[in-house]
């Protein structure tokens, strides 16, 4: 199992929870949606389950410690 693999199943579990709870917080916020919540909540979490490993796979390589090693030395980070 790649490292990749390994931080995007690790990671996909938060964006999963982050995505649904937006997803939540959108469907009964709206009062057009909140009626029909029954209907919208399953929808938001199969939408949740549908966008995570794709999220998750982007999200990834960006978590590896050499991501960051090689982007502080082309200097192409932003300075404080």
């Amino acid at each position: 199992m790649s490292v990749r693999l390994q931080l995007a199943i690790m990671v996909g579990l938060m964006i999963n929870a982050v995505l649904f709870g937006i997803g939540a917080v959108i469907v009964l916020s709206i009062p057009a949606l909140a009626n029909n919540a029954k209907y919208a909540l399953p929808v938001v979490v199969v939408t949740c389950f549908v966008l995570t490993p794709f999220i998750a796979w982007l999200m990834a390589p960006r978590l590896r410690l050499r991501y960051w090693r090689e982007r502080e030395q082309s200097g192409k980070h932003l300075s404080t």
